[in-house]
């Protein structure tokens, strides 16, 4: 990983086991267990192999300003 950062709190991510995409809530055990939520709806999931997320979008620029 050159110049590129771990999937933290707030990027939308692909998590390549649950076959869908998500939004990270939460960074849980040392960093070993990323908490999401889907796009859209209700629900959370977790992730114990962080390096199965593919970011898409990251938190910076997802954000939108009034």
């Amino acid at each position: 990983m050159t110049g590129e950062r771990r999937p933290w709190v707030g990027d939308l991510v692909h998590d390549e086991i649950a076959g869908r995409r998500g939004v990270v809530t939460d960074v849980r055990g040392g960093g070993a267990v990323r908490v999401l939520r889907p796009e859209s709806g209700p629900g959370q999931w977790t992730s114990r192999q962080p390096e199965r997320l593919t970011v898409v979008t990251r938190r910076e620029e997802r954000r939108t300003w009034p």
